[in-house]
């Protein structure tokens, strides 16, 4: 079993930054595909990114390609979600989750992933 707490959120001006951060509980951490997420108001949780058991394969969102910034280290049970050049439509909950273990990078589906945190609040003006 794995507890998750994000933070990091914040009120951000656009072209800004923030970096999220995602702080597990237990032993099995290092062996989960770990997920960002973010749900907007009225709209569906979307996938972000994610980063296989290893560190070794990511896997980004169109939408955030060349801006976000997944890693993990394995070590403190953490996983980093680097945001640069926020833009507004990047408000919304974020949340980190723990998915298939001993996988790759490559789980978009928010059903894949067993595991969640509580959220964090994003907010982008302009």
């Amino acid at each position: 079993q794995v507890q998750l707490v994000e933070s990091g959120g914040g009120l951000v001006q656009a072209g800004g930054s923030l970096r999220l951060s995602c702080a597990a509980s237990g032993r099995t951490f290092s062996s989960y595909t770990m997920g960002w997420f973010r749900q907007a108001p009225g709209k569906e949780r979307e996938f972000v990114t994610a980063i296989g058991w290893s560190g070794g394969s990511t896997d980004y969102a169109d939408s955030v390609k060349g801006r976000f910034t997944i890693s993990r280290d394995n070590a403190k049970n953490t996983v980093y979600l680097q945001m640069n050049s926020l833009k507004p439509e990047d408000t919304a909950v974020y949340y980190c989750a723990a998915g298939p273990r001993y996988s790759g990078a490559y789980y978009r589906a928010v059903r894949e992933y067993g595991y969640w945190g509580q959220g964090t609040q994003v907010t982008v003006s302009s």
